[in-house]
């Protein structure tokens, strides 16, 4: 019979879980009727859940920002789409 007593615990496996990213801070920047200045951040996205409307543009990774001094207004479109303007 072979028993064996250890001091110690064994080494305990490795798990393929247990990580996490941190969230990327999407979302509204400026809320409606709020003022804004040009170049200013309105809404961050991952596509077009916001569509840009007048005087807004849209970055490369699809976030809107103002293109001149103004009023925040969101706005619904269509059906069922929304959009940003600044006036």
């Amino acid at each position: 019979m072979n028993l064996q007593f250890f001091s110690h615990h064994k080494g305990g496996g490795s798990t393929a879980n247990g990580r996490d990213s941190a969230g990327r801070r999407l979302g509204a920047k400026r809320a409606d009727g709020q003022s804004i200045t040009t170049g200013a951040i309105i809404y961050r996205q991952r596509g077009t859940k916001i569509h840009p409307g007048e005087n807004v543009g849209r970055g490369g990774d699809d976030t809107l920002f103002a293109l001149k001094d103004g009023v925040v207004k969101f706005e619904r479109f269509g059906k069922d789409k929304k959009k940003v303007s600044v006036y």
